[in-house]
């Protein structure tokens, strides 16, 4: 970076500087955590030399030092399991109703609004890229951007089939229903790279966006749909003003649904992590969420549960997120292991 010649090309010069700035990220926290492993160390010697009373109160507040210390190493320390080539990158999330009709509408709504709130509490902008409506009530579809630091290395955790158990408020009788909806989760490719795609490989098809308010809405073709035909992967866009934006919203999400099919057919070994979660339906889901008779909400993975269902709803999964991290899912999975519940 101190070089003459740094600057000559801008572009190039923005991603050194992105670079060293990832890299400083990762190392200061672990420099500031040896320098404060240091400090306790001082503060337990000059501790011993003093008197009992005081030891008290020297010890009280190493323990409260100690308290916040773990925490700060434990980021540390889940930072090391995001090494994966994408991990970096922002995040594509994708929520499909599966079997339950109305009933699997209204869970995929639910699980919408529950990985918006997980996103914002983390601190990253999301948007809603493409949605479809239930026909009575929540969504069938919904496709979401996480942009924010390691978004997909924290949210791959989620891709799978979601499960939910309750009384249904849509069932006079009050009976319990079970439904599905699946969770797909990509990392955003910012450059194609060796992706070329031909024009005569997609179709771009507009029309009216749908939604509240806005002078265009459903008088000007400002939504876009891409289909890429060799493959029928579907992607669109109509959540910008112009058709322009939404057309390059939705090329880039069609380049990293196709980067990660071609991950699939390149590291079979990987198909569970990256390609088939299975039908949606009973028996293939990762997590289950028990609303009635009793409350919990359990990863069939990992064993993490919790009864705090409200909490988990309003956004609180570091818990599942961090557990499947630190069981080492991926890489078991990379080294062909089957998961203990396999």
């Amino acid at each position: 970076m101190a070089a003459d010649t740094f600057w000559n090309n801008r572009d190039q010069a923005q991603k050194f500087i992105d670079e060293a700035s990832n890299l400083r990220k990762r190392i200061e926290p672990v420099i500031q955590s040896e320098k404060q492993l240091e400090d306790f160390k001082v503060m337990v010697e000059l501790g011993e030399a003093e008197p009992e009373s005081e030891q008290i109160k020297i010890q009280s507040e190493l323990d409260r030092e100690l308290i916040i210390f773990s925490k700060e190493l434990e980021a540390v320390e889940l930072r090391v399991f995001l090494n994966g080539p994408h991990d970096k990158n922002n995040c594509i999330l994708s929520i499909n109703a599966g079997a339950g009709g109305t009933e699997s509408c209204d869970w995929a709504s639910m699980l919408m609004r529950m990985y918006q709130r997980w996103a914002e509490s983390r601190g990253w902008e999301v948007e809603v890229t493409d949605a479809l409506a239930g026909e009575t009530a929540g969504i069938k579809s919904v496709t979401m951007l996480f942009r924010g630091e390691n978004a997909y290395g924290f949210t791959k955790a989620e891709r799978g089939v979601h499960r939910l158990v309750r009384i249904s408020p849509f069932d006079a009788n009050k009976r319990r229903h079970t439904s599905f909806a699946s969770v797909d989760v990509i990392a955003e490719i910012e450059e194609a790279g060796e992706i070329s795609i031909p024009p005569n490989e997609f179709e771009v098809d507009t029309y009216r966006s749908g939604g509240k308010g806005g002078q265009n809405v459903n008088k000007v073709e400002t939504a876009v749909r891409i289909t890429h035909v060799p493959t029928g992967l579907v992607v669109a866009s109509q959540t910008q003003r112009s058709q322009h934006q939404n057309r390059a919203t939705a090329m880039k999400l069609l380049l990293s649904r196709i980067y990660a099919q071609r991950i699939d057919q390149q590291k079979a070994e990987m198909e569970r992590f990256y390609g088939d979660k299975g039908s949606v339906s009973w028996g293939n889901q990762i997590r289950s969420y028990v609303f009635q008779p009793y409350r919990m909400v359990k990863d069939l993975r990992t064993g993490v549960q919790t009864s705090d269902v409200q909490g988990v709803m309003d956004g609180d999964l570091d818990a599942y997120v961090n557990g499947w991290l630190r069981a080492g899912c991926p890489l078991k999975r990379m080294q062909g292991i089957k998961d203990e519940d396999e």
